[in-house]
């Protein structure tokens, strides 16, 4: 069954295709052994437009990451240094991913994780979460503590791209 979702998911497979599945085709089993190619999803494939896929925002994985995504980044960048136990972290994400899309594409957003990456916290210096901090070119904008209403992140959003 799980196997079948993600194939119809995958593949873009209508119900009737897949109900013409073998029986015997599951997870575990080999897909290029159970299923030969005169099954009909196999010669329809689906085109995954990758290019439309990029996210307005990432999550820094390391110091290099940063540097690269962030630091030499051609477009300005929010920083939102978070943590997982952090409630008003929670409210403030949605609401800045929001600020960010309205902007399509002209601003995008780093999501750091303080107590994955303590030293990227210490080195711009957060002391509490949520801590924002708007970066172009390599230079700090701009910065705030807190949660901030939609209109008040609208209006950070707007002076960091100028």
């Amino acid at each position: 069954m799980a196997f079948r979702l993600l194939v119809r998911r995958v593949c873009g497979v209508s119900v009737r295709v897949l109900q013409r599945l073998p029986a015997g085709v599951s997870c575990s089993s080999s897909f290029s052994s159970r299923l030969d190619a005169s099954q009909p999803f196999l010669s329809l494939p689906r085109l995954l437009p990758l290019a439309s896929c990029r996210s307005v925002s990432f999550n820094v994985q390391d110091h290099d990451d940063f540097t690269e995504r962030v630091i030499n980044s051609q477009l300005p960048v929010l920083i939102d240094f978070h943590a997982q136990w952090c409630g008003p972290c929670k409210i403030l994400s949605p609401r800045l991913e929001k600020a960010i899309a309205k902007q399509k594409g002209r601003v995008t957003m780093a999501k750091v994780d303080i107590d994955e990456h303590t030293d990227l916290a210490i080195e711009y210096g957060v002391s509490a979460v949520p801590t924002v901090i708007a970066m172009r070119g390599g230079d700090i904008i701009d910065q705030f503590v807190g949660i901030k209403d939609e209109d008040q992140l609208d209006s950070f959003v707007q002076k960091l791209i100028g």
